[in-house]
């Protein structure tokens, strides 16, 4: 008999198959896109004091558009505000061309103790009619105060100091700059010769007659020095000496000039070369321990096994 068919139960009815909606590929943003995208990264980066992290979004901005100034001048305020001047000069130097920047420059050189070149600049600014001269009469100030000529820092604070709106942050700087400037003025025209008044004429002379003191070598010199003399090339191995690493050099040592510690300073003073032995004391104190005695006193069995102690001790127990 054929076999028979078991009844199928009855499943869930299958709807028609429905193609899921295919993602279209994203389209790449414009450059207007981007760039508006990256100046409002930039606006909330120097809002929020990440300055570091917005140096990064204007190099990303200039490397869409080399030549845009906005972002030129801001990140050469960054690099002045992260104090790398060197990076700052770098900039200006590349793109002087496209705007005058020699207040900037200036400012870097002073701060990088580069004075002479950034009072030529200061002069160049100062001959231009249409600059902006306050910025200018400041950093003239502060580098004649650098260069001790406090009676010209004091005029131009007082020049400022004149035109200097009341109540600002400008005149609270210019009053503690003048204030600084002055004492140091005062120091040099008054109170340095009424100090030197007051001293007794024997003192005064010995000062107008005696050397300039000499200066102290500093470490770095000497350290220089001791490298210096390091054996060439075509010197004698033999008659070279290995050369001294600093890191391993104590502090205050300088290699070639510091005497060698003492070689016995590992010893008891008593036992030290220079030690003197004073006249009350005798001769071969009491040893020391672990100290071995040049002539052992003799063992009991060498007099016949018997002790010349009275008393005899104790008996050992059986």
């Amino acid at each position: 008999m054929p076999p028979k068919k078991q009844p199928t139960k009855p499943g869930p009815i299958k709807g028609p198959t429905r193609k899921k909606p295919t993602s279209k590929p994203k389209q790449p943003l414009s450059l207007p896109q981007k760039l508006e995208r990256l100046f409002t990264s930039l606006c909330a980066q120097i809002d929020g004091g990440h300055l570091t992290n917005a140096v990064k979004t204007c190099d990303k901005i200039l490397k869409l558009v080399p030549d845009d100034t906005d972002a030129i001048q801001t990140k050469l305020f960054l690099l002045l505000q992260t104090e790398k001047y060197d990076a700052a000069l770098a900039l200006i130097d590349a793109n002087n061309a496209t705007n005058d920047r020699s207040f900037e420059k200036a400012y870097s050189l002073y701060r990088l103790e580069r004075e002479t070149e950034a009072a030529e600049l200061l002069n160049g600014i100062k001959s231009k009619d249409d600059a902006d001269q306050r910025g200018a009469l400041h950093l003239e100030a502060q580098l004649a105060y650098r260069q001790g000529d406090y009676q010209t820092a004091c005029d131009l604070y007082n020049q400022l100091l004149d035109t200097a709106e009341s109540q600002s942050d400008e005149q609270a700087d210019i009053l503690t700059n003048l204030q600084a400037s002055q004492k140091h003025l005062d120091f040099t025209n008054v109170e340095f010769l009424r100090a030197l008044d007051s001293l007794p004429p024997s003192l005064t002379s010995n000062l107008e007659s005696a050397p300039p003191p000499s200066q102290p070598v500093p470490t770095s010199v000497l350290a220089n020095l001791a490298s210096s003399s390091a054996p060439q090339p075509g010197d004698d191995p033999a008659k070279t000496r290995k050369r001294v690493r600093m890191k391993r050099v104590p502090k205050g040592v300088v290699p070639g000039v510091t005497p060698p510690p003492d070689p016995e300073r590992w010893l008891k003073k008593s036992q030290r070369s220079t030690h003197m032995q004073s006249k009350g004391r005798k001769k071969g104190g009491g040893a020391t321990q672990g100290v071995v005695a040049d002539h052992p006193p003799a063992s009991a069995g060498a007099s016949g096994g018997h002790s010349n102690q009275k008393g005899g001790g104790k008996k050992k127990k059986k």
